[in-house]
């Protein structure tokens, strides 16, 4: 059980990226432990394809589809392959930020990931899924595909062999940011247009709505991972919004990286903004 308060946040959708600003201010401000930790759920508008820290920007992701859809494109701060994060009708995204200390092995990357996905797994059983974590896998970078739910990793969920939570984390300072996605539905032709390397995107992949025969809601599924996540760790929640500190950081965030092609297209941050002054409290 975690004797830590967290903070619960769950935002109106916003487009790729404020959300990413948003979730790297928390995280900055976490690890000058000005903010408590975070549990967010949050949604896409527009619907965003979101590249991992690392990934290249290349013919794997069809960019003028992305264009002609109005679909945004954002680089996270969080590693792993590119994610297509449709509207809230059909995706649930998560973010967790936490410091070494704040729960019983949060220093350790591979436990953050059982410690988040164990909580998850409850939350979507609650839902009536059959969910369950997989067991340690061994990571190989080459052999990673473009798009993010043709691949299984260590502690992410799946049912009946498929995954239905992608899952990514950075981390820093002695503290980690964690981002996800629980799928409700999907729009295969639209997946099939933006990663179209990938073959069938549904050979490795499921949603809720096939799991149960009906799409459950957005906030349907936020409480159950709020009760799966809460109940399974013992952990004190209490909604909160952001800090005047976190609100100058994602702005400096949203100007100097996340909304500069620098950022999205080569991964490169125009200035270093993890020292924005914090806001003052007067």
């Amino acid at each position: 059980m975690s004797d830590t308060r967290w903070r619960l946040l769950v935002t109106a959708p916003l487009d790729g990226a404020t959300n990413m600003a948003l979730d790297e201010a928390i995280l900055q401000a976490r690890i000058q432990e000005i903010a408590p930790p975070t549990l967010r759920f949050f949604s896409w508008d527009p619907p965003t394809v979101s590249l991992g820290y690392g990934q290249r920007l290349d013919a794997a992701i069809n960019v003028e589809a992305c264009r002609k859809l109005g679909v945004g494109l954002v680089r996270r701060p969080t590693g792993g392959s590119a994610i297509y994060h449709d509207s809230l009708e059909r995706e649930v995204t998560y973010s967790v930020v936490a410091r070494a200390g704040d729960f019983d092995g949060s220093g350790d990357l591979l436990e953050t990931y059982r410690w988040i996905g164990a909580g998850l797994t409850a939350g979507l059983r609650r839902v009536g899924v059959p969910a369950e974590m997989v067991p340690v896998k061994p990571s190989d970078p080459s052999a990673m595909p473009a798009f993010c739910f043709a691949r299984t990793g260590s502690y992410e969920v799946e049912v009946a062999g498929k995954k239905l939570v992608g899952s990514a984390q950075r981390r820093q300072g002695g503290a980690f940011l964690q981002h996800g996605s629980v799928l409700l539905g999907a729009d295969v032709a639209r997946l099939r247009l933006l990663f179209p390397h990938e073959g069938d995107p549904l050979s490795e992949m499921t949603t809720l709505e096939q799991m149960l025969g009906r799409r459950p809601t957005f906030d349907e599924v936020v409480q159950a991972l709020v009760a799966g996540l809460s109940e399974t760790h013992g952990l004190d929640l209490a909604p909160g919004g952001l800090t005047r500190d976190e609100e100058a950081l994602m702005a400096g965030l949203i100007r100097e990286k996340y909304d500069t092609d620098a950022w999205t297209v080569n991964a490169q941050s125009l200035t270093d903004v993890s020292s924005v002054a914090p806001a003052s409290t007067g």
